[in-house]
């Protein structure tokens, strides 16, 4: 008797394929697959970019930015569902996605991508052993996709109050978080570089809890209510001295925080050496410094 296997993780792993099938139909039925599961999915190509072009590219720097409310396609991550007939529609717009994108921190799984890179030339895995051991915290088993260069992507769930930010390297080096306003590519998708598959051995399982001091550690301290907006001067030199406060644990959180209010307010640039400094006296290398400064700039930028 013929059985339907209702796992949409294990449906999602790469083996091999008929030569013949053109690339979109492969990643498209990939992209059908995760859907059932309830992960919002998008079209890539080969670079791992969304495969549609925006519709707003020729607007003025000055037009309001669009998160997809005109109704057409091409906004990235923001097109991302769950509808069969919108994922078909959308990959027939783009007949040369050979990959799919899956959307963080949406319900059902709010999914929290932790990348383990190899590119940066550290051990990213070793990294966040260290982390769990310095922090006290377990990696439970779930899915874990493998990368074309090596590397590994964990999905970890998140609850549904809790908005986890992207960031690279700044919870370790080589320790990417794709959160709110990301995606992760799918297994089963075609890049440059080769197939991301699922590892044997966890397909099965659901996206795990993200434990909770982990969480902690991925998402800012809530931003303080101040009465009024004050000088710049007395804002920046706030923000050194939340900083100078931090205890070991919370370093990297309250310097990626600062460093965030200081690029939203237009400071980031002036404060960023006071900031480095301040971060240096709490026992982080100037060089964690930094690179947490630059995740700032990079998210801030974005928004």
């Amino acid at each position: 008797m013929a059985t339907t296997d209702r796992n949409p993780a294990r449906r999602t792993h790469a083996g091999p394929s008929s030569p013949s099938a053109p690339l979109a139909t492969l990643a498209l039925a990939h992209a059908l697959s995760a859907a059932e599961r309830g992960l919002a999915v998008i079209p890539l190509s080969r670079t791992k970019l969304p495969a549609l072009p925006s519709p707003h590219r020729d607007d003025p720097p000055s037009a309001p930015r669009c998160h997809g409310e005109c109704g057409l396609p091409g906004h990235g991550v923001y097109d991302a569902t769950t509808d069969p007939r919108r994922i078909r529609a959308l990959f027939a717009a783009a007949p040369r996605a050979t990959g799919y994108g899956i959307a963080c921190g949406l319900a059902p799984h709010h999914l929290i991508g932790v990348d383990l890179d190899t590119k940066t030339g550290t051990d990213s895995s070793a990294a966040l052993r260290e982390l769990a051991l310095r922090h006290l915290f377990t990696i439970p088993e779930t899915v874990v996709v493998a990368t074309p260069s090596g590397g590994r992507h964990l999905w970890l769930s998140g609850p549904p109050d809790v908005v986890v930010p992207n960031s690279a390297g700044r919870l370790a080096p080589g320790i990417d978080i794709r959160g709110a306003g990301g995606y992760l590519v799918g297994p089963g998708s075609r890049t440059e570089h080769g197939v991301y598959s699922t590892v044997p051995g966890t397909a099965h399982l659901p996206p795990a809890p993200c434990p909770p001091t982990l969480l902690r550690l991925l998402t800012p301290p809530p931003r303080p209510h101040h009465p009024g907006p004050g000088p710049s001067g007395q804002h920046g030199a706030g923000l050194v001295q939340f900083v100078l406060g931090a205890h070991e644990g919370q370093r990297n959180t309250r310097l990626f925080w600062a460093a965030c209010r200081a690029y939203e307010n237009g400071l980031g640039d002036t404060l960023a050496d006071a900031l480095t400094d301040a971060a240096v006296r709490t026992g982080l290398s100037e060089r964690e410094a930094r690179s947490t400064i630059a995740s700032a700039a990079r998210l801030t930028a974005g928004a």
